[in-house]
Parts: C-alpha cells; structure tokens; sequence
C-alpha cells in the first residue's frame, strides 16, 4: 500500500508554500509594511534554496519540480514588481518590461509545446543572471522603504541591469526556442 506523500515530493511541497507566501508578500507592501515583506521575501528566498538543495541532494526531481520551481519564482518575482509599481516604489515601466518579458517566454513555451513537443526547461545563464538582478533590485527597493538604505544610486545602477538584462534574455530566450522550432521542423 503506498503512502499518498513521498518524501521526494518535499521540494515540491516547499514550491508550493513559496507560492503561498506570494499573497501576504505583496499585501504587506501594498499596506506599507516594507519590514515584513522583507521578512517574507527572506524566508521566500530561503524556500527556494532548501528546495533546490533537497532536488538536488537527494535526487528529488520531477518534471512537476521542474515547472513547478521557476513557475514559483516567476509569480513572486512579477507580483512584488506589480505591487512595488503599484505603491510607486519601483517605476512602473520597468515593471512592464519585465512583466512582458515573462508573457513573450511563457507564450513562446505554450506555442512550442503544442506546435512541436514538450518544453524542457532550460534557463540560460542570462536569464539566471536576470533573475538574480530582479531579486536584487526588489531586496534593496524594500531595504530602502524600510531603512533608506541602501543609497539610491545603488538602487538605479541595479534598475538599469535589470532592464538590461530583461531586454537582453528575452531577446535570448526568443531566438533560442526559434531556432529549437526550426530545427525540429527540419526533422
């Protein structure tokens, strides 16, 4: 008789809470409560690395993990950009770019996956590079709302990769697939 919860399906499970801390993230920063979300956003973070490290120590992978995680990181990441725009932290054209962004990746998978087969998720090292450049700026817009630190100037520097690398990633991730689209058409 077998269990209805696996013990592999824990990074999953802490995938899931991630995206459950979504919700009182962006309501804490839409109420002005810039410490908490921070807290939020830290124990988020934290989420995210246990669950990598248990996929990955423990050979807990699964195609489900494998959506499941970035899919987590994407929804965190979109929704304190919308709310950070929203309370007028963060500009809202940045946040449109890098909301945009994410629908031309996410449309691009749905198309090649019906058109062509399944999507194997693969982020390039730009993207990851995005990625990391979105938390960043998202930490120190909520580290300055909280502490004025740090200086602003660290602030635009760190807004101006993220719109580099938004722009530069989606451009990557578009002729990447494209070309994936191609060569499977010539088969």
């Amino acid at each position: 008789m077998g269990s209805i919860f696996r013990l592999s399906q824990i990074p999953n499970a802490i995938c899931l809470l991630r995206i459950a801390l979504i919700i009182p993230i962006v309501m804490a920063l839409i109420a002005g409560h810039s410490r908490l979300a921070l807290l939020l956003m830290f124990l988020a973070g934290l989420s995210d690395g246990l669950d990598g490290y248990l996929a990955k120590r423990f050979q807990w992978r699964s195609r489900v993990g494998g959506i499941l995680d970035p899919l987590a990181d994407k929804l965190l990441l979109v929704s304190v950009f919308i709310a950070l725009a929203w309370v007028g932290l963060a500009p809202g054209w940045l946040a449109a770019i890098v909301i945009f962004r994410d629908i031309v990746i996410i449309a691009g998978a749905i198309a090649y996956q019906v058109l062509i087969g399944p999507v194997e998720p693969a982020p390039t090292r730009i993207s990851k590079l995005n990625t990391a450049l979105q938390l960043i700026f998202i930490v120190f817009i909520i580290c300055y709302a909280s502490f004025a630190w740090p200086p602003r100037i660290s602030i635009i520097v760190i807004g101006a990769a993220v719109l580099f690398a938004s722009l530069v990633s989606g451009l990557d991730y578009v002729l990447c697939w494209s070309s994936r689209a191609l060569a499977a058409g010539r088969k």
